[in-house]
């Protein structure tokens, strides 16, 4: 299965650019499904056709879905959600309190994975397309693998061997106190489970030869800079982007004057754009004179896109992770375009390196060849961010 992701900043059009991207892997006879993982959908707006939480037919060869994550929760997650409800409303809330509040922080980023393994896993569909969330939310939906592993290595599983140790000993005195039963390790391993099948999908996620990040943006001083975060974030987690998308150009035929100031400084943000996301290839779409909806706008919008050519292809090959032997020990490579040096910290601990951007943080789990090594020294350049392991 070939995965797509498109993602930007909020309304820059990445929902049309799926569509129009599935529609085009549709004629060309790949069975595509274009999926929604923003809460805030408007892919059925685009297609203008009435899509739910399962698959539903578009076309020939072409499935729209848009994510629903209390259904999805509910297929993957029902018993723990059904004992943290219990939990609160032994502590006196609502049932109606309790049952929202059992729906913990992040969990549409969680289900979004979830379901995007799913459907990986069955192999239904040659094409999977996600229409993702703005890229903030898209980033914490692809750093779970990533960030995830730490937690649940180093502080979940013990946490479970002491619970399922300690719950016959506590229970009879803990039940009558608190209202309610400790977990039992059957409902302990649930979680881990979960997690287990979204390090599956980390693997996927980081094969640049199936997963690409396609990012749009439009010539916008704030939204360029997003869309080179973005970049940096995702070849810090491992994913590789193929293709920039610059949407809403102002057509050379416009003269109107109204459009002057507009049409001066996009030139010098079109400039900017095809300059900083070299060597990526970089499409310019047109600013449209009407909205982009129903399955005959979406299907001349594919045509302009992508003309003859065949979307699922993998339109440039980053590679956003290395390890070098030379004669001393190694060079670990990460590829960070864009990124000034004082931002990035680094450190080991045992077998793992520590990389830090801001708010983003990738755990390394290294090789054994570098684990018993010590950091030498990091030095960063234009694009990559090189770390020495000497013994």
């Amino acid at each position: 299965m070939r995965l797509i992701l498109m993602t930007g900043k909020g309304g820059v059009g990445k929902t049309s650019m799926a569509a129009a991207t599935g529609m085009r892997c549709a004629e060309l006879g790949y069975k595509t499904l274009v999926l929604s993982t923003d809460p805030a959908h408007s892919l059925a707006d685009s297609f203008l056709v009435e899509l739910g939480h399962e698959p539903r037919q578009v076309k020939e060869n072409l499935w729209g879905a848009e994510l629903d994550v209390l259904e999805e929760m509910e297929q993957n997650w029902g018993a723990v959600k059904r004992y943290i409800t219990e939990v609160l409303q032994a502590r006196g809330l609502e049932g109606v309190q309790a049952e929202e509040l059992a729906i913990l922080p992040g969990s549409d980023e969680i289900f979004g994975l979830v379901r995007v393994f799913r459907h990986h896993e069955e192999g239904q569909y040659d094409v999977l397309i996600i229409d993702s969330a703005p890229t903030g939310t898209a980033l914490r939906l692809l750093s779970i693998p990533e960030v995830g592993g730490w937690y649940m290595r180093r502080l979940y599983k013990p946490f479970e061997k002491m619970a399922v140790t300690l719950r016959p000993l506590v229970e009879p005195i803990f039940r009558p106190l608190a209202g309610f039963s400790l977990p039992d390790k059957e409902l302990m391993d649930i979680p881990y489970d979960f997690y287990e099948k979204i390090e599956r999908l980390g693997k996927v996620l980081t094969d640049n030869t199936v997963t690409s990040v396609r990012l749009v943006t439009n010539p916008e001083r704030m939204v360029i800079n997003e869309s080179l975060r973005a970049h940096a974030y995702l070849s810090l987690y491992g994913i590789a982007t193929d293709l920039i998308i610059a949407n809403r150009i102002i057509p050379d035929e416009v003269h109107d004057p109204y459009f002057q100031y507009w049409k001066e400084n996009q030139l010098t943000y079109r400039r900017e754009i095809h300059e900083n996301f070299s060597p990526l290839p970089v499409k310019e779409v047109p600013l449209y004179t009407k909205e982009i909806c129903g399955l005959d706008a979406i299907a001349k919008l594919s045509a302009l896109l992508y003309g003859e050519e065949d979307p699922s292809q993998v339109y440039y090959r980053e590679t956003t992770f290395s390890i070098e032997q030379v004669k001393k020990g190694y060079l670990l490579k990460l590829f960070l375009p864009g990124i000034e040096p004082q931002k990035v910290e680094v450190n080991k601990k045992g077998d793992e390196l520590n990389v830090r951007i801001g708010n983003h943080r990738r755990n390394i789990v290294l090789p054994q060849a570098l684990a018993s090594l010590q950091v030498a020294g990091a030095e960063m350049d234009e694009e990559h961010l090189t770390i020495a392991f000497k013994s």
